[in-house]
């Protein structure tokens, strides 16, 4: 009887194993996209400022000076090194006010993208899943959501039961779940007719195990996608509403906020809005790339 014999290059080495391993592959996409490289690696950046805003600020950011108000930035002909972006109308460092900002435009905007995607997840996941009346109920919820404008209703909201960080995060909550529902709704549709399903139902599996357990796993790529949109939509919301005075209220920091405050000096002092803004952008810019990197990084189509 004859033995076969297994050579040493017969055997995949450790190397070769997780040079194709899924995650070794994701990884390695996701470095090579430029996008989302700068992007993550901004928004990590901005993630850390917000997280050791005590340590990192040179200030406090509540402390005025009425002495020292509208200092220049550092790059100015009046600035100096103890205020680096200068102060504020109230003589508040400008820099600690940014870094601090940061932890108030994080907060909102992940909470509201939580609070809005356990919604709108719920209702597209179920309206995609049984269909028939179901999905025309949570259809007609979702054109009607649709047709009032966000901003508007917002302000009306807020005019009504006051303005705070809380109440404006669930307002937006409540308001920004459509893109989830419409996006779950058809990615559901897509994945409730695969024979996966299909054998699960054919087992006998309750509907509940189906959903967790073939349904949201395939789905998952299209809400991480629309999740950090909706963070960048939530931001922007924040701000436009602090902007109008109905969001955060002074003295906290944001960066919203700080734009209102300096809207009245920005032909003489332009900077006072030229740096929140410029950090609002950043961070929006960011969130998208990042969004955008994980929605070509994920799809089939560059798996290989």
């Amino acid at each position: 009887m004859s033995k076969t014999t297994v050579t040493d290059d017969q055997i995949p080495s450790a190397e070769k194993i997780i040079a194709t391993s899924p995650l070794y592959l994701l990884l390695n996409r996701s470095v090579r996209h430029f996008g989302m490289t700068i992007g993550g690696g901004v928004l990590l950046v901005i993630f850390l400022m917000a997280i050791f805003a005590p340590y990192l600020a040179p200030h406090d950011p509540y402390d005025f000076d009425l002495a020292n108000k509208y200092i220049s930035p550092v790059w100015a002909a009046n600035g100096s090194w103890e205020h680096i972006l200068g102060t504020d109308g109230q003589g508040r460092d400008y820099l600690s006010r940014i870094i601090f900002g940061a932890q108030v435009s994080l907060l909102i905007g992940f909470a509201a993208m939580l609070i809005s995607g356990v919604i709108g997840t719920a209702l597209g996941v179920a309206a995609g899943y049984f269909g028939g009346r179901v999905d025309m109920v949570i259809t007609f919820l979702i054109t009607t959501r649709l047709a009032m404008p966000v901003i508007l209703v917002a302000l009306a909201v807020v005019a009504l039961v006051g303005s705070s960080m809380w109440i404006v995060i669930w307002v937006l909550g409540l308001l920004i779940w459509d893109r989830f529902a419409v996006v779950m709704r058809s990615t559901t549709q897509q994945v409730r007719n695969m024979d996966y399903v299909a054998s699960a139902q054919a087992l006998g599996c309750s509907t509940a195990r189906i959903i967790m357990s073939e349904i949201m796993p395939n789905i998952v790529n299209a809400l991480i996608v629309v999740a950090t949109l909706e963070v960048a939509h939530a931001v922007l919301l924040e701000a436009a509403l602090s902007f109008l005075g109905l969001g955060v209220q002074p003295p906290t920091p944001s960066w919203g906020l700080m734009i209102s405050e300096g809207k009245g000096m920005m032909f003489f002092k332009p900077w006072v809005i030229a740096i929140p803004g410029t950090a609002l952008f950043m961070l929006v810019l960011c969130i998208n790339l990042l969004g955008d990197g994980i929605r070509d990084v994920t799809a089939p189509e560059n798996r290989n």
